[in-house]
């Protein structure tokens, strides 16, 4: 009866997803690095009614465990050189421990998650960076995303929570950034769906001032981007996060918004606009 009354429940939460939304949140290591900040963000995700997909960050669980290894982790501004051996722990840690432990959550709210990494149902393709000034080692830039498969699994699944691991298609597993595949998912799912895109991190969204965690800027254009990394407001991580964001709406993505935790499931932060 148990049974019976929970895939009933099931289908229920899926015949109610009749509109045309999809929502993707990305959540960075830091959420991922908290436990009870995670805990809140995803009950939150868990209450989305609409299609939704969860692309996770790595957090520092794996440098732990690199550094347990013998194996010291290796970035350059702030992205991370990934070796053979580092490949095999990121990979172990992403789409393993943190990736199941985000699924197995989502399955005690209530909310029937499918754990996947890019190479499931050939989900992301890409291919290993070309080496220039710097060699990344096994770091993935994105060549395709299989829309079709990733929406047929939309049908049969609450949420898809994704691990930052693609493939190259010949067997080569590849550490991708995380932003830069929610971002290429939006644009994909975009030829099926509305697609909002947010990027939840620990600030409550673009700020004015660095300095002041309560200087969001509510409304930020291209412009408003190109002048804020001009003077110095925008800088570091906030950089590559707004070129993610921008170009995901020039390619046809509806809305893009970065913000704070509470923004999971309100429409605080900062909303793009071109």
């Amino acid at each position: 009866m148990r049974c019976l009354i929970a895939e009933q429940s099931f289908l229920f939460k899926i015949l109610k997803m009749t509109d045309n939304k999809l929502i993707i949140i990305k959540v960075g290591g830091n959420v991922i690095d908290n436990p009870s900040v995670l805990s809140q963000v995803l009950d939150d995700f868990a209450r989305i009614e609409s299609r939704k997909i969860l692309v996770h960050g790595g957090g520092k669980v794996a440098d732990g465990l690199l550094k347990k290894l013998n194996i010291t982790p290796q970035k350059i501004e702030g992205r991370r050189i990934t070796d053979e051996a580092t490949l095999e722990v990121v990979t172990m840690v992403y789409a393993g421990l943190i990736n199941k432990n985000v699924v197995a959550q989502l399955q005690a709210r209530g909310c029937n998650a499918l754990g996947l990494t890019g190479a499931d149902v050939n989900a992301i393709e890409a291919h290993k960076r070309t080496k220039g000034n710097v060699d990344y080692g096994f770091a993935g830039d994105i060549d395709a995303v299989n829309t079709e498969g990733v929406a047929h699994l939309l049908k049969f699944a609450e949420a898809i929570v994704f691990a930052p691991i693609t493939h190259d298609k010949k067997g080569q597993l590849l550490n991708t950034n995380a932003d830069t595949i929610a971002s290429t998912l939006a644009v994909s799912m975009s030829a099926q769906f509305d697609v909002t895109l947010k990027f939840v991190f620990e600030k409550k969204g673009v700020l004015s001032d660095p300095t002041d965690d309560d200087s969001v800027i509510s409304l930020i254009s291209y412009a408003d981007f190109q002048a804020g990394k001009a003077d110095g407001s925008i800088s570091d991580g906030m950089i590559p996060k707004l070129d993610n964001a921008f170009n995901a709406m020039k390619a046809g993505v509806q809305s893009v918004v970065i913000c704070g935790t509470e923004g999971v499931s309100s429409t605080v932060g900062t909303k793009l606009m071109l």
